[in-house]
């Protein structure tokens, strides 16, 4: 490797290893979310500029790229205008830390600085789909296959507590509680913020079969989702669980429109909230199981579904006999010219 190179990897290495952790103070789900967020970056550098991962220096990076870099992020990988800026900001964050430690860097730290942070003009509206819907993405995963069935597991686990995918990820065994009156997983989330989550008696019997399957010793410490790596376990990542739900949704919008066209984890999680808030959980209640810190934040996400509940709400307490519904109370605006006018504000 070029000096440029073992130079960069370094400094990735001590900036998610002793900056973010024990400088910072990030929490875990923090420095993995800049982990992640830096993984995606090299990625793209090395494919965009056809360089091994090992010829990667900062060298390679320029305004250009990272421009690039955010535009593929939200053409290819269908990243939302926020999680665009989030991944932005921790590439700024690692180059600036870089810049402090290597002053060849400043350079290359301030041109990708001047990057101005991405506006959101479009109305926050949660995207969801609904229960029939997901009954035909179930069908998907070839459950006599172990991964299909490991597939099929984490999505109804994901479903039934509305967790994020990576604190589903996170789970330990020990984290599982079915002994207990009501069973429960135990979520931690963002924050370090620890919520007690109950679960189904049927989540509860594919929680069994799965453990029987892929967790024959049952270790307390073992994530409860892995991947198998030349003998070795390891944690499940986030662009694993991406990739196969992408696959899922694309199989089953073919069979349903109802399934939307570009299925991703967090949807997940805005359904089943959505389908608990519109058969009568209380939006306080749904704020806590979703473990928002604020009640505002619940409010603006599902303030589409309150009007739809309106409208519905509506419906059903008018009768088809009220006069408004009523023929006798037409009015045959199209011959009057002078009502015509007024209604297009032209009198």
């Amino acid at each position: 490797m070029k000096n440029d190179a073992i130079s960069f990897y370094r400094l990735v290495r001590d900036f998610l290893t002793v900056y973010l952790p024990k400088q910072r103070g990030a929490s875990p789900n923090t420095a993995k979310s800049y982990k992640d967020a830096l993984n995606l970056f090299i990625d793209y550098t090395s494919m965009s500029q056809g360089r091994p991962l090992a010829e990667i220096g900062f060298g390679c990076i320029s305004r250009d790229l990272v421009d690039g870099f955010l535009m593929w992020l939200e053409t290819e990988r269908k990243y939302s205008v926020g999680s665009r800026n989030q991944r932005m900001y921790a590439v700024k964050s690692f180059l600036k830390y870089a810049a402090e430690k290597d002053k060849t860097v400043m350079s290359v730290y301030l041109d990708v600085e001047a990057i101005p942070k991405k506006k959101d003009g479009r109305a926050k509206e949660i995207e969801f789909f609904s229960e029939s819907a997901l009954e035909v993405i179930l069908a998907q995963p070839d459950r006599h296959k172990k991964n299909g069935y490991r597939d099929l597991f984490f999505m109804i686990l994901m479903y039934d507590t509305g967790a994020r995918a990576q604190e589903i990820l996170d789970l330990r065994l020990c984290d599982i509680r079915l002994d207990a009156d009501s069973p429960y997983i135990i979520i931690t989330g963002k924050g370090a913020k620890i919520r007690h989550v109950p679960i189904m008696e049927k989540t509860c019997r594919h929680l069994e079969a799965y453990r029987r399957r892929f967790h024959v010793e049952g270790k307390s410490d073992e994530y409860l989702f892995y991947i198998d790596r030349k003998g070795k376990r390891s944690q499940m990542s986030i662009d694993n669980v991406e990739k196969f739900i992408a696959r899922y949704g694309k199989s089953a919008h073919e069979i349903s429109p109802d399934v939307p066209e570009h299925l991703y984890p967090h949807m997940w999680r805005h359904s089943r909230a959505m389908h608990l808030y519109r058969n009568g959980m209380p939006l306080p209640l749904v704020a806590e199981w979703l473990g928002h810190a604020k009640m505002d934040t619940t409010r603006r996400f599902y303030a589409n579904a309150d009007t739809a509940m309106k409208r519905e709400a509506i419906d059903k307490a008018t009768s088809d006999m009220n006069p408004i519904f009523s023929n006798e109370y037409d009015v045959d605006w199209e011959n009057d010219e002078e009502l015509l006018k007024r209604l297009y504000g032209l009198k």
